[in-house]
């Protein structure tokens, strides 16, 4: 059976490393063609609403597919997309990725940022010493944090306004102004990554 949605046959394009994810489909959700699916974005309901279009890859082809209902339920979108009408037209979705060009997203106010904006850039003190590239950002009841692949292990850095003094994700660089001992006090082993479309404002006060 052919399903809705184009596809492009080039699995080594780099397009697809270009978009932005915006969630994962968790399951198929009831027998008409609905799937949950595991949020990566702030913006839920205006990512997932009717009409709009997400890519996933299938088989090795970025594949676009269309959403023709969606809601929200406990905090998850459940969506529907043209095409795939029944449990079994959806199955083969569960677990793959669902992402959107980066020019779709967002414009943000001055201060906050995309995850995607942020890893990758080199971090740097005011002195120009380099901590190295953030390769994550985590978040929790304190706020988010810049994880950063330091010389011996990872730094966390409180992604706040009286530390990260200076960010340019155009140049891809972020300069730093940590309080004496906390690029040591912060060394941590590698953990767990945080959600990948998320906003990130920073803080005011000490690390969100």
């Amino acid at each position: 059976m052919t399903m809705a949605g184009s596809r492009i046959p080039d699995p080594g394009s780099s397009v697809w490393d270009e978009m932005v994810l915006v969630g994962r489909v968790a399951r198929p959700h009831g027998l008409r063609g609905h799937v949950a699916v595991n949020p990566e974005t702030d913006f839920i309901e205006e990512r997932f609403r009717p009409g709009a279009i997400v890519w996933t890859r299938i088989d090795g082809c970025d594949a676009s597919l269309t959403i023709a209902s969606a809601r929200v339920q406990n905090g998850r979108p459940v969506i529907a997309f043209e095409g795939r009408l029944t449990r079994e037209d959806v199955e083969p979705l569960a677990g793959l990725e669902l992402r959107v060009p980066e020019d779709a997203l967002r414009p943000l106010d001055p201060g906050h940022f995309y995850e995607h904006q942020l890893v990758g850039c080199l971090v740097e003190t005011a002195a120009g010493t380099v901590v190295g590239p953030v390769v994550r950002v985590e978040g929790g009841p304190g706020g988010s944090r810049l994880v950063v692949d330091g010389e011996r292990s990872e730094v966390q850095i409180p992604l706040a306004v009286d530390i990260c003094v200076d960010i340019d994700v155009a140049a891809r660089r972020i300069r730093i102004e940590p309080p004496a001992g906390l690029i040591d006090l912060n060394e941590t082993k590698r953990g767990r990554r945080m959600r990948s479309g998320s906003m990130l404002p920073r803080n005011t006060g000490a690390g969100e």
